[in-house]
């Protein structure tokens, strides 16, 4: 994991990988926990590393590179607090986090890769296609970043911004480890909810490591003809396949799926709509979370008005679904991931 310069990634390496780094060097266990803590409080530099001696600081950064991001903006929702930033990654790029706050805590919402390749009608996310995968290092620097910027703790992630997490597995998977990982942010397995567009052999997968994360499914139509036409990935991957795969998940985890519903008007909210998701759900113990669609200039997708998702969330439970009207939050600074990122590619 060289970085430009040939140096390797420290912040990538899970403790166990830091700790066998530090013995080939002949370095004391110990050091291997403190430089690992120290990554975790956001240091740029080992010089920052205090307790550490001055030559083991100029030696380790001769051999690693701590890569950080930079923040390009910060915006603040005037209605309820959220914040949503723009970083810099060192390569030149951007990405974009969002911190949401709730009752229980602090969430964030990072992102996973630079644009994306599914193509979804309705996104600003896939607008000019996939970039390239973030690293493992830079969806953790999300989090410390946005956490420290914020002056809070981060509760919970949701890998929900840009990029399709499960098209990024490696890195998402060492992401996860290290941001589990008790000397580093120490967030649980069930604070994290990863999003994905439904990659049925990548949820296989997944499944098969019994993480105890919340998969959240963008299953957003209930049949092939509605849902190719918002989801370029239903041609790989149909909606029967897509719930198999769900059931599969929920069978070897125990972890029920949620299954996220954007509701657009006129194409995917109408009594028929709803209709066909209580016959393929209800019985299973998933969970609908309905989202009135954030609107996205370049794609002329509507949101549904408040009182379709009304209905349509009144029809799903009156039919056995479980379902959840989503709050919107930070609807005044851009909401829709991609946005922040899309403007600053307009620019000149």
């Amino acid at each position: 994991m060289p970085d430009g310069s040939g140096k390797k990634d420290i912040k990538a390496l899970l403790p166990d990988e830091l700790a066998a780094d530090f013995q080939a060097l002949g370095l004391p266990g110990y050091r291997a926990g403190q430089v690992f803590r120290w990554l975790d409080r956001g240091v740029r530099a080992f010089d920052e590393m205090s307790d550490l001696p001055k030559g083991l600081r100029e030696r380790l950064d001769g051999l690693y590179a701590i890569p950080s991001l930079t923040m390009l903006r910060r915006q603040v929702s005037a209605k309820d607090g959220t914040e949503k930033y723009l970083w810099a990654l060192p390569d030149g790029e951007s990405v974009e986090t969002v911190l949401m706050r709730y009752k229980h805590g602090s969430t964030v919402c990072i992102s996973s890769q630079v644009g994306c390749r599914m193509g979804c009608a309705f996104c600003a996310s896939t607008i000019g296609g996939k970039v390239r995968d973030l690293t493992a290092s830079e969806m953790l620097d999300e989090v410390l970043r946005t956490g420290l910027a914020a002056g809070e703790r981060v509760d919970g992630i949701v890998l929900m911004g840009i990029g399709e997490p499960l098209d990024n597995f490696d890195n998402v998977l060492r992401f996860l480890r290290l941001v589990n990982a008790p000397d580093g942010a120490n967030i649980g397995m069930r604070h994290i909810s990863l999003s994905t567009c439904g990659l049925v052999e990548a949820i296989d997968k997944l499944a098969a490591l019994h993480l105890q994360l919340t998969l959240s499914v963008s299953l957003h139509a209930p049949d092939d003809e509605t849902r190719a036409r918002l989801m370029p990935v239903n041609a790989a991957y149909g909606v029967d396949a897509l719930y198999a795969a769900c059931e599969r998940y929920f069978h070897t985890t125990g972890r029920r799926v949620s299954f996220e519903y954007a509701m657009v008007r006129d194409v995917n909210d109408t009594p028929r709509h709803a209709d066909m998701l209580i016959r393929r759900l209800r019985g299973t113990g998933s969970h609908v979370n309905l989202i009135r669609l954030n609107y996205v200039s370049e794609r002329g997708l509507l949101p549904s008005p408040e009182q379709t998702v009304r209905a349509f969330a009144d029809r799903l439970s009156a039919g056995g679904v479980t379902v959840t009207v989503r709050r919107r939050l930070g609807s005044d600074i851009d909401a829709a991931c991609g946005q922040l990122r899309r403007g600053r590619m307009r620019e000149p």
